[in-house]
């Protein structure tokens, strides 16, 4: 029997590498359904190729015209409580979460209540309400695999080690296209540099916090709640051939480090085969071909925000979620031309700084803090209330 499938943002970058593991493996897996949020021309196409049972256009706004309610035997659900609804299908085994934001939790709360295999990828679902979650999956046969290439990386090499040998796992990052930028000519970048990255092609939220590494400050939050470390045992790396993804260091002083070629079809393979291996070899990338691996300190007043998330991350509470939300914001203000980009961790700090920290039992709890730090986030924006770090 094929192993079912959901995609939650399937036009994505990390939705496109599952489709092509799907394709690579189609005597495996089956697609059961996926969303996109607008692009009513990718729907179709995906819809048209894998002829899955249920389709979520997540948009509020997209033209209901264009898709109607079926595409052959494709049934068409509209907007994002669509998303709740997709990823429960008994015929589902595994539910990728690869949408961006805050729009990720609900569905990803509903996949656990129905008990299936999470490849997580959206790193919000656990940034914005990580006690949360845990709690969840305490009382649940559901389980998470990281599919970003961080998260999986360390998620290989811990599974197989004694927890009394481990003394901390590092997480690697490129530096983004600034890591060389004088640190006074940062005000000055532009939209289409921070576009620019280095390394992998991504869209162009997650693509903006990596210039910054506030994608790093996230994902260390997200190592907290995924692994158990404490934030004093998470470290980061800058490592700008993006060959280790991951480090575990033991407690002798040793090193674990996994290496693959940069491309997501490795995690997302690994997470929708799991626990099983992947059988064939998807990408040769032997070391000969590796070159000179640099590792570098981040240099914390280059990277504002990765320091900033460190403080969110051990004040615990919703302090994550504000920091997330915040961010959420600065980032879309930045693209629209609105702030600078060195606005984006100050806004996050006065956001930080204003609404108190609490600590909910209910979801309800972090959304409020989350609802609360972007409208104050807008207010601030507006207001011209934004110093620089």
């Amino acid at each position: 029997m094929k192993r079912g499938v959901s995609i939650l943002g399937a036009s994505g970058s990390v939705g496109e590498s599952t489709l092509k593991i799907l394709r690579q493996f189609p005597e495996e897996f089956r697609l059961i359904s996926f969303s996109v949020h607008s692009n009513l021309q990718k729907a179709e196409s995906i819809v048209k190729e894998f002829q899955p049972d249920v389709l979520c256009i997540s948009s509020e706004t997209a033209d209901r015209t264009v898709l109607g309610n079926k595409i052959g035997n494709t049934k068409v659900l509209y907007g994002s409580e669509s998303l709740e609804e997709i990823v429960s299908a008994p015929e589902i085994e595994t539910v990728v979460t690869a949408v961006v934001g805050a729009s990720g939790i609900r569905p990803t709360v509903a996949a656990i209540r129905a008990d299936k295999k999470i490849g997580i990828a959206n790193k919000e679902t656990l940034v914005s309400c990580g006690p949360y979650i845990k709690g969840l999956l305490e009382n649940s046969k559901s389980y998470l695999v990281p599919v970003d290439s961080e998260h999986n990386a360390l998620f290989q090499l811990l599974e197989n080690m004694k927890k009394d040998s481990l003394e901390r796992i590092v997480l690697t990052a490129s530096g983004g296209p600034f890591r060389k930028l004088p640190i006074e000519d940062l005000p000055k970048v532009t939209i289409e540099q921070a576009l620019k990255h280095p390394t992998w092609n991504m869209g162009p939220k997650i693509t903006i916090d990596s210039a910054g590494m506030i994608n790093k400050g996230l994902e260390v939050i997200e190592a907290h709640f995924l692994f158990g470390f404490s934030y004093d045992k998470i470290g980061v790396v800058i490592h700008p051939q993006s060959v280790a993804h991951g480090l575990v260091e033991t407690k002798d002083g040793a090193s674990f480090v996994y290496a693959s070629y940069p491309d997501m079809i490795f995690p997302v393979a690994h997470s929708l085969y799991f626990p099983k291996i992947v059988p064939k070899v998807l990408k040769a990338h032997p070391a000969t071909s590796w070159g000179t691996l640099e590792f570098l300190e981040p240099d914390m007043g280059r990277y504002p925000g990765l320091a900033l998330a460190y403080e969110a991350g051990r004040a615990g509470g919703t302090a994550p979620s504000i920091f997330n939300a915040a961010n959420e914001v600065a980032v879309e203000l930045f693209l629209q031309g609105k702030i600078l980009f060195t606005e984006i961790p100050s806004l996050i700090r006065n956001v930080l700084e204003k609404i108190p920290n609490s600590f909910p039992e209910d979801l309800e709890g972090y959304e409020e803090a989350d609802r609360k730090a972007r409208e104050l986030a807008f207010h601030f924006s507006k207001d011209k209330v934004v110093h620089l770090c």
